[in-house]
């Protein structure tokens, strides 16, 4: 176990079919309890202390978040957080209550937490359970931490009682493990998770799950011309940066891969010479979110040991202030010859990604798909409960959003192509990196991205303005909120989306 990555425990997790029984409740430190939206007579018949759970939810009211809140007369005196849900909720509604529910109900010491849907249909029920289960699986993991009292565990095991059929909870598995490593690298201190130590971290994971390993350093990247790339990382004072290439080859190793996920691992960023103010930069060493995202998306996918082959490209670097740093103005040739006049230093990441976008398409994917905590404009569009999506195949606007709406992990399409490359002509290069003028800046961003998409390779860039939430987001507890992972698997599961790139 590298000394980077998380060390947490298993939660069991439990299913017990059947009626829910006074005698299934007895092992449970807490229950979640939901419940339809109207509460027919016979559901609290069936259930133990049916009547005053309906006492307690009268005092409360049927909309609050706990409805109930009560403890059954049993042995351990367990705390019963109720709720109810509308049989057509949305799957950001289903995911935001449970993410209320469980917290109201693990405030108290850590143990068994149980949960019980009743008086839906099977397959409602199913849809709930699984989205309780993601949200209890995200509470139960612990961000880094480096206090001398370590932090009290929340969940120990999992109970699930009154299905009629036992689920498969393999995909909430591997989703919750997935952001939760996503989460857990974006909250390492920078001086912790270092451009070095961030590859090194990377190495490990690759032999521990099997993924060939490339690390391309600064010298190889100088004779692959990654200009733009290392215009960013030559504010470091040393041979820091890099771009590293993951393959997971479930068939053949040398296979083209079905999907390649690239993302932006700026591991601190000061702007640059162009630096930021103090509270624009004091939580800049979350800047690798995307990186994150795209190595917990490959994660899922390997641990569900899909029959896809994935290349997973990351471009880790600092955007450091100084002596070596870039600067406005500067004259950039980038991987694939294009150049680039170079015009806010703190635009860092369209540079990084630029090059790495190149070495993605050039191997000839099915999808690349990128993430990046890009932009500030995409947050002033569409604030931080949405991500903003662009791709370079505008017809499939209505199913990027439809994935959104089924996973939770709700984006928004915005246009890109060349008549936004108007704002980004320059007099002495191909493209400006970026606009002087700075409105619209995530549809620039875009455009110029797709700038260094080779092949018309299908590709999708995600500008992660959902990064962080104050509060939590959809079933995630934390402020950050590893968005993107729960897409990815919806995308490439349930929409299908490799079938039908061409």
């Amino acid at each position: 176990m590298h000394p980077l990555l998380p060390d947490s425990k298993e939660i069991r997790v439990y299913q017990q079919l059947g009626r829910v029984t006074a005698k299934l409740l007895e092992p449970m430190d807490q229950l979640l309890l939901i419940l339809p939206s109207r509460v027919p007579a016979s559901v609290w018949k069936k259930l133990p202390e049916g009547q005053k759970l309906k006492a307690a939810m009268r005092r409360r009211g049927a909309n609050a978040v706990p409805a109930i809140c009560s403890r059954l007369n049993n042995r351990k005196q367990t705390l019963v957080a109720g709720a109810t849900a509308a049989a057509d909720a949305t799957a950001f509604e289903q995911l935001t209550l449970a993410r209320k529910l469980v917290a109201s109900a693990t405030a108290e010491k850590a143990g068994s937490l149980g949960i019980a849907v009743v008086g839906f249909d099977d397959d409602v029920a199913a849809s709930i359970v699984k989205d309780v289960v993601a949200a209890a699986l995200a509470a139960a993991f612990q961000l880094p931490a480096f206090k001398n009292d370590p932090p009290a565990e929340k969940i120990r095991s999992i109970r699930i009682i009154g299905l009629a059929e036992k689920l498969d909870l393999d995909r909430v598995r591997a989703e919750a493990d997935g952001n939760n490593l996503a989460r857990w690298l974006t909250a390492m201190p920078p001086n912790k998770l270092d451009a070095v130590g961030y590859a090194d971290l990377l190495q490990t994971l690759a032999k521990d799950r099997g993924w060939q390993y490339k690390r391309y350093s600064v010298k190889e990247l100088e004779k692959m011309g990654a200009g733009a790339f290392l215009a960013v990382a030559q504010g470091n004072d040393d041979d820091s940066a890099s771009i590293v290439r993951l393959r997971y080859r479930p068939g053949s190793a040398t296979a083209n891969a079905d999907l390649s996920l690239v993302g932006k691992g700026i591991i601190f960023d000061t702007g640059g010479t162009n630096l930021k103010p103090f509270q624009s930069m004091l939580d800049m060493h979350g800047d690798m979110q995307g990186s994150a995202v795209a190595l917990g998306a490959l994660l899922a996918i390997s641990q569900l040991e899909l029959p896809l082959a994935v290349d997973t490209w990351l471009a880790i670097t600092e955007n450091r202030t100084g002596p070596s740093a870039y600067k406005s103005q500067d004259l950039i040739v980038s991987a694939n010859g294009k150049t680039i006049q170079t015009i806010h230093t703190d635009a860092e990441g369209r540079m990084a990604l630029a090059d790495t976008l190149v070495f993605a398409s050039r191997e000839q994917p099915g999808l690349i798909v990128d993430y990046a905590t890009l932009t500030g404009s995409c947050i002033n569009a569409i604030t931080t409960r949405y991500c903003g999506v662009f791709t370079n195949r505008p017809d499939w606007h209505p199913r990027l959003k439809r994935t959104g709406q089924h996973s939770g992990e709700r984006v928004w399409p915005f246009p890109i192509g060349k008549e936004f490359l108007e704002e980004l002509k320059s007099d002495v290069a191909d493209l400006q990196q970026c606009s002087v003028k700075g409105t619209g800046d995530h549809i620039l961003a875009g455009s110029f991205l797709a700038e260094f998409v080779e092949d018309d390779v299908p590709w999708i860039h995600m500008d992660l303005s959902a990064s962080k939430h104050k509060g939590g987001l959809g079933h995630v507890p934390t402020e950050v909120t590893g968005f993107g992972v729960r897409y990815t698997m919806s995308l490439v599961l349930d929409e299908n989306i490799l079938e039908t790139a061409d």
